[in-house]
This record gives C-alpha cells, sequence and structure tokens, in this order.
C-alpha cells in the first residue's frame, strides 16, 4: 500500500480487460492515474472470446501490436437447424480499417498484454490485491479508501475522477445508484473450453435445435469452446461433472481425447443502467452495460466505451477542454451499447426456438428470406450490425461529406520518409486533416496556436499519400478537411477555404473558444 500515491487524475476500480485498456490510454495522453483490482492476479481462464476490427482498432489505439496477443481469424459464421438445414451465413472474411472482422482470442493472453503496454506508462499506478472499501464525492473530485484484502491494511486516496470497471457485479455502480434495468435471461448455460479436439472447426457455428442449442467455436492454442442450454430440471452440479460433459462431446470426441480447461455454468443477462455516468464517476464495460454473447459483443462494447471516455478525460485533466465534454460520454455511448443488446436479444431468438414449430417457422422464414439477393447480401455482409455512429454528441451538427459522429475510416498512408503505416498511427490527438492539400496553409496564426495550444496536430494527407484510397472522400476533390477527434471520429468537415471556422468551431465545442 505503500506505494500507493496518495493523489492522482483518475482512479480505475477495475482490472480486467477494459481497465486495462482503459488505463494504457490514459498513460498513453500522459495522466496520471491508478488502477486497482481486488484479485491479485490474472483469472487464467477463458471467459470472452471473440473481438471484431472495431476492438482490434481500439486495441491498436492503446498501443498494442498486432502480434501482441495470439488470435484466430474466423472466416465466416454459420447458423444451423435441425429441420431446415444452414439458415443463416455472415461472411467475415476480410478486413474493415485493416483489422480482421472478426477474431476469437484467449482471454489471459490479451489482458497480459494490456498489463505490458500499462507498465509502460510512467504516469499508471497499478495495485492488485486492492479493493475500494468506501468514497465520497464532492465539487472537485472523490476520495476513496482502499484496503487490502480483509481491511487488514487501508489507505486514502484522492482522484478527480474515478472509474468503474469492476464488472457485472459493480460496487462503483452500486454506490452511485444506477441500478441496472433490462431483461435477465431465465435460461443457464454450460460452457466448456477444450484443447487438442480432432478435426476442430475453422469458424464460428451456431446449432440452434430447441432441444439443446449449442454455439460452438475455434479459438487460440488449439482450443474449442462449446455452449451448451442446460433443459429444465438440470441443475449446475449435475452439467459441470465429467461424465455429463463426456456425452455432450461425443459428437465431437471421445473421451480422454481432449483436455478440458474449463467448465461453468452461467446465466445470460441483457442489461444497461439508466446512466453511465454520475458527477465525477463513470461506468465502463460489464459495470455499465451486460449484452448477451450471441453476437459477441460484450467485451466490445466495453472497449469502444475506453475509447470514448479517456481521451475526454485526459483533455479535461490536462486543461485542453472544459468539463463540459465529459456529459457527453453517456449521450454517444448509452444508445449504441443498447442497440447492441437489442440484437444480441434477437439473436438469441433465433438461436433458442422455444420448440420445434418455432424452429421451423423463425428458421424456415430466415432460409427463404436469404434466397432474396438484397436481403442475403444485407444480412451476409454485417449489414444487420449497428454502425458505431452517434446520433447526438460531442461533434459539429449537419452533413458536408463526411459523416460526423461517425469514425473516420482507416487505411494505410504512405509518409514523406515513403514508409508505409496505419492512418491511425500517424494522426496524434486532435488532427485537422487536409485531404488532398495542406490546411496549415489556410489557418490564420491566432487559430494556429489555439489549435496547438488544446492539443491540436495538423496532417497533410496528399492524394499520393492514401495508399489504400479509402480516406479521400469521392467527392472531395483536393479541397477538403477534417478535424478528427482522438477516438477517430469525425467531429467536423468543410472545405479548405474554412478551416479557420472549423477550427473555431471545433474549439468551441471543447468549451475551450
Amino acid at each position: 500500500m505503500d506505494s500507493i500515491p496518495q493523489q492522482v487524475d483518475v482512479l480505475i476500480v477495475g482490472y480486467g480487460p477494459v481497465g486495462a485498456a482503459l488505463a494504457a490510454m490514459l498513460g498513453g495522453h500522459g495522466v496520471r492515474t491508478l488502477v486497482i483490482d481486488k484479485s491479485p492476479d490474472i483469472l487464467m481462464a477463458p471467459r470472452a472470446i471473440a473481438l471484431d476490427n472495431e476492438a482490434l482498432r481500439v486495441l491498436q489505439m492503446a498501443g498494442l501490436k498486432d502480434d501482441a496477443f495470439e488470435k484466430v481469424v474466423i472466416p465466416h459464421v454459420k447458423m444451423h437447424c435441425p429441420y431446415v438445414g444452414q439458415f443463416g451465413h455472415v461472411n467475415t472474411t476480410g478486413t474493415i480499417d485493416t483489422h480482421p472482422k472478426l477474431v476469437t482470442f484467449y482471454q489471459p493472453d490479451l489482458e497480459k498484454a494490456l498489463r505490458r503496454r500499462v507498465n509502460e506508462h510512467a504516469r499508471v499506478s497499478v495495485a492488485t490485491g486492492v479493493e475500494m472499501s468506501s468514497f465520497t464525492q464532492h465539487a472537485d473530485g472523490v476520495r476513496a479508501t482502499l484496503s487490502t484484502a480483509g481491511g487488514a491494511t487501508q489507505k486514502e486516496v484522492s482522484a478527480r475522477y474515478r472509474v468503474g470497471a469492476d464488472g457485472a457485479g459493480s460496487r462503483v455502480r452500486k454506490a452511485i445508484g444506477q441500478d441496472f434495468t433490462g431483461q435477465t435471461y431465465v435460461e443457464d448455460w454450460l460452457i466448456v473450453d477444450a484443447q487438442n479436439v480432432p478435426a476442430n472447426i475453422d469458424h464460428v457455428e451456431f446449432l440452434c435445435d430447441h432441444r439443446r442449442p449449442t454455439p460452438h467455436m475455434v479459438a487460440p492454442g488449439g482450443r474449442t469452446r462449446w455452449e451448451f442450454m442446460l433443459q429444465p430440471g438440470e441443475t449446475r452440479e449435475q452439467m459441470e461433472k465429467d461424465e455429463t460433459i463426456t456425452e455432450l462431446l461425443k459428437p465431437w470426441a471421445k473421451a480422454g481425447e481432449i483436455r478440458i480447461e474449463r467448465k461453468a455454468v452461467y446465466r445470460f443477462h441483457a442489461r444497461s443502467c439508466a446512466r453511465y455516468s454520475e458527477g465525477r464517476v463513470f461506468l465502463v464495460g460489464d459495470a455499465a452495460h451486460i449484452t448477451p454473447p450471441f453476437v459477441g459483443q460484450g467485451l466490445v462494447a466495453g472497449l469502444r466505451d475506453a475509447a470514448n471516455l479517456s481521451w475526454k478525460l485526459a483533455w479535461v485533466v490536462n486543461g485542453q477542454a472544459n468539463a463540459s465534454i465529459l456529459d457527453s460520454y453517456d449521450r454517444e455511448r448509452r444508445p449504441h451499447a443498447t442497440q447492441m443488446i437489442r440484437l444480441a436479444k434477437w439473436m438469441g431468438k433465433l438461436v433458442m426456438p422455444r420448440n420445434r414449430l418455432m424452429a421451423m417457422l423463425v428458421h424456415g422464414t430466415m432460409a427463404l428470406l436469404r434466397k432474396i439477393p438484397a436481403l442475403r447480401a444485407y444480412t451476409d455482409e454485417l449489414g444487420i450490425k449497428p454502425k458505431n455512429e452517434f446520433p447526438e454528441g460531442l461533434f459539429a451538427p449537419g452533413h458536408a461529406r463526411l459523416k460526423r459522429g461517425g469514425p473516420l475510416a482507416q487505411g494505410h498512408v504512405r509518409g514523406n520518409d515513403g514508409g508505409i503505416v496505419r492512418s491511425d498511427d500517424a494522426l496524434q490527438g486532435f488532427t485537422l486533416i487536409g485531404l488532398g492539400r495542406d490546411a496549415a496553409a489556410h489557418l490564420s496564426p491566432a487559430m494556429h496556436e489555439a489549435w496547438t495550444r488544446h492539443g491540436g496536430t495538423i496532417v497533410h494527407l496528399a492524394a499520393d499519400a492514401d495508399v489504400d484510397g479509402c480516406l479521400l472522400p469521392k467527392n472531395a476533390g483536393d479541397g477538403w478537411c477534417a478535424v478528427v477527434r482522438p477516438d477517430r471520429v469525425v467531429l467536423h468537415d468543410g472545405p479548405l477555404a474554412d478551416a479557420d471556422r472549423l477550427v473555431r468551431e471545433s474549439l468551441r465545442l471543447l468549451g475551450t473558444a
């Protein structure tokens, strides 16, 4: 406890993957951060298993390299019905924003990689085996009492802001009175993770049999995961027995052929808080929302939270923005997280038909709809997935040539030295991007100084520098510019001739002009 600082800018409670990603991004912005967790070490068991291209892009923002942890790229997702055959298919081959559309991973490996990244930041302190006993919130910050296991040792810590990343049973959420709302699934599921499975699959499949729905997928390290829905009357104790698991796995492996790594029964939830913040306290990940696993968006949603909140806290703490911008975190993240929960619940109805008749009706209808080319393309190419675009929040209202409130596409760019890098890696902080021509030449000296003083940078993206041809809007010509936030969301855009106005209005949105 002696090594824990008495005063920090941000206190993070919870050091799982979301808390670690948030700490890494805050550390990258130079924010004095303390992250605590009651567990003394990483839980060495697979839990979350899927990441999409958006999550991988957030991890890139946090400083993780592509090879920081092992992944399996998933080429497609299939949905099978015992009565109508394959009725659903999602094409996850290829990339979006330079990252695979879908991968599986081993969560302890990801957490180790994130913690290594956190340790590279001198202004981030970590205390494990430590929990928050109590806290008070006042006008200038929060004050927390931290204690070791059993409360043997205590220490008071002051912070300007506090973030609850402490999971579904979040003490931080309960302390600010934000109870979960929403449905709790009554179905219990058995999860089985195994290694050395013969003839392992290379994709994700959902066996949508109403008698025993079973998602099944490949994972790194020669792993396979199954999820079996419990039938009425089946108990946790019964389902976790070795003989039960051997019987369930008969279609895939004989007893003794594989090594069971994990077996556990859990219950699905679909819940969200009414607000993701209260005063100087913020909630991220499962502390704010819980998503059923049918679309693999639980951890992904938490990583989106971290990307959205981290830079806003950093800009406020570093005096480059007004604290009012923090209100936009809830306004931007909650609607999208709620959309993902709705999608997962709908997907759950496909996976868990109530009976044979319902399975034939629902799955048969889906199979017929896929015969319509436009609908098949829509479902197969992830059109059903809600876009991570904000209806309202911290961006200029209106519409020009880029989607304000939506992410700027990522591609590869060629630097002045001829080297090729991902475009996100070429952007630092708030970025004024000149598309085709240099935006700096269109800024007055006073506006240029104000922009850089508040953490802004300027990047000239020449037409021949856009290697993939995905960054320059087709209708922008060579006279367009855009203001992009640190989380790569488009804040503003317009003609180069209006660069002064765009910067001035952007600074006003930060509360600094």
